[in-house]
């Protein structure tokens, strides 16, 4: 999504979309959640279910297989053991100069070809699924849902992270707190610093797309469970599991971001964001505290750190904040959408209410609901412009 968001590359797009897809297709659990893993084989044999031979693709396709095969590099000796793992690596505009086509020509027969080449796939025997459903993957994935739904204007990705949101938001408002795992439904093990931390992102990211409070309430109410259960006062960070969860010989610490982001950096993350939004002076402090224990650490090991130099910059550089009231100029609120801008909180308030229930923080506080019209506010370091409709003039204060 970020690629798309600097390049507008279509090609970044559309694996955006694939992705997705193939997530609400294959991983989504009757819960509206998401599973785990799927098997790399299917009776012993990897990628049994998903790789092809060239005959067998122009078998199914007929003609118009020489450009899929092209397109996702098919060849008669394969990629893998004998079978080819179909990977594009030529643009549709190159192949529409070799064939004589549009570059949408080419889109669509590649678009029908695959169409036509899952529906064999899907008949196939599958590999077996991990059915689990746990908290924090979730929450990243609710958040790369949300993420899609801004670059696509697909309000079906939007759909699907709600549904997802608010079956945990749900939970948590039943047993207050968050498990750890679900197996059809049922909860299973008291939830960690990960579960938390990446579940509030997922609710702020959430809140920012649709402005309902009630994603915002879910934040923060996560954030104070955080604070109360996970923080050590005594080195200034958080612990994996909370004061409540089984005693353990010690409790461990994560501080850092490897192949996934530690739960102490999105932790930061998630308080220093509150903190712009509700202006909640404990979760700004709590921040600084988690930035000057790792700043030393940061600077001798930063490969170790990715993600907590990012909110280590939002730190110090301070968010430039980003209220779209009303989203009746659907292209203007798609094109602020699309830009990549990272150092930003940018909130769409769809609807006056929403806007009455939030003007108690200061973040939406003297904005006015025109039922016609768009407006966007753009505040750096305290300071608002005044209400902007124009792009042009919104690029300019960015």
């Amino acid at each position: 999504s970020e690629a798309y968001q600097i390049t507008k590359d279509p090609f970044f797009e559309n694996v955006v979309k694939k992705t997705l897809d193939y997530v609400i297709r294959e991983m989504t659990s009757s819960d509206n959640t998401f599973f785990s893993a799927q098997d790399a084989d299917t009776n012993g044999e990897e990628g049994q279910t998903f790789v092809w031979k060239k005959q067998e693709i122009e078998k199914i396709l007929g003609e118009d297989s020489e450009i899929f095969c092209i397109y996702y590099d098919v060849t008669d000796g394969g990629n893998f053991e004998g079978n080819t793992i179909l990977a594009n690596n030529i643009n549709a505009s190159s192949l529409g100069f070799k064939f004589n086509k549009s570059e949408s020509e080419i889109q669509n027969i590649i678009s029908k070809c695959s169409d036509k080449l899952l529906e064999v796939r899907n008949k196939r025997e599958q590999p077996g699924k991990d059915d689990k459903v746990i908290t924090s993957w979730n929450g990243l994935m609710i958040s790369a849902f949300l993420s899609g739904y801004r670059i696509t204007d697909n309000s079906k990705y939007l759909d699907v992270a709600k549904k997802s949101i608010d079956f945990f938001e749900s939970n948590f408002e039943k047993n207050h707190i968050l498990h750890r795992t679900f197996k059809n439904g049922k909860p299973k093990l008291n939830g960690y610093l990960d579960d938390y931390a990446y579940m509030a992102n997922a609710s702020i990211d959430m809140f920012e797309n649709t402005s309902d409070p009630k994603y915002l309430l879910f934040a923060i109410n996560l954030a104070n469970y955080l604070i109360t259960h996970f923080w050590d006062d005594s080195s200034n960070g958080f612990f994996f599991t909370a004061d409540n969860h089984e005693k353990l010989i010690m409790r461990p610490k994560n501080n850092y971001d490897l192949s996934m982001p530690s739960g102490n950096s999105v932790a930061a993350h998630v308080l220093l964001r509150l903190h712009h939004i509700t202006q909640n002076k404990q979760f700004l402090e709590i921040t600084k505290k988690i930035i000057e224990s790792q700043a030393t650490s940061a600077a001798e090991n930063p490969f170790a750190f990715g993600y907590l130099l990012n909110v280590f910059y939002l730190y110090y550089q301070k968010p430039t904040e980003i209220t779209i009231i009303n989203d009746k100029n659907f292209e203007l609120v798609s094109s602020l959408r699309k830009k990549f801008l990272p150092e930003s909180i940018m909130v769409l308030v769809k609807n006056e209410k929403d806007l009455a229930t939030l003007s108690k923080y200061s973040f939406f506080s003297g904005k006015e609901f025109q039922q016609n019209k768009t407006n966007v506010f753009v505040c750096k370091n305290f300071s608002c412009s005044l209400p902007l409709s124009n792009l042009s003039e919104i690029e300019k204060e960015l």
